[in-house]
C-alpha cells in the first residue's frame, strides 16, 4: 500500500532491491514512504536525497491526487539507461493506494521523472499508456 495525502506525506512504489531496473521490479517493488504512516505499516522510508522536487495536486471535482517531479537516481543506485517502468493496481500484486481504487506511478531513471495519481475513476489512471512516459501519462509540473 502507497499513501497520497499531500506535498508532505507520499509513499512511492520502487524497486526491492537497489540498483534493480523499474522493468525487471514492476512484480516485486515496495512502498517507499517520505515518513512513517500507519496506513502504509510496512513500508520503508525513502531516502531524503531521493526526491529532488515535488508539485502536489489535488484534483476535488475529478477526485484524483497525484505528485510530480524529479528525483535522484543514484540516491537509489538506479541505473540511468533504465528507460523505466510503470506500477499500478496490478502490479506489484496486492498494490494499491490509500483511500483509492485505481493509481498509476511511472518512475523513469533516465530522465529521473516520477509520476504518481491516486484516483476515484479508472479513466484518470490510465494504465495502458506506459511507454509513452510520465510528460504524457500524468501531465503536471516536473521541474
Amino acid at each position: 500500500t502507497i499513501v497520497l495525502k499531500s506535498a508532505n506525506e507520499y509513499c512511492l512504489f520502487l524497486p526491492k532491491l537497489r540498483g534493480q531496473s523499474i522493468r525487471d521490479s514492476e512484480k516485486s517493488a515496495v512502498a517507499y514512504c517520505n515518513k512513517p504512516t500507519s496506513k502504509a505499516p510496512n513500508a520503508r522510508i525513502l531516502s531524503k536525497r531521493f526526491i529532488r522536487n515535488l508539485n502536489f495536486k489535488h484534483n476535488t471535482h475529478r477526485g484524483y491526487v497525484q505528485i510530480t517531479g524529479k528525483f535522484n537516481r543514484r540516491s537509489y543506485d538506479l541505473r540511468r539507461h533504465d528507460g523505466g517502468g510503470q506500477y499500478d493496481i496490478k502490479s506489484p500484486h496486492g498494490a494499491k493506494c490509500y483511500g483509492y481504487p485505481y493509481f498509476v506511478e511511472l518512475v523513469e531513471p533516465k530522465t529521473e521523472r516520477y509520476c504518481l495519481r491516486c484516483c476515484k475513476h479508472k479513466k484518470d489512471c490510465p494504465t495502458h499508456m506506459s511507454a509513452d512516459g510520465c510528460l504524457k501519462v500524468i501531465g503536471g509540473k516536473y521541474h
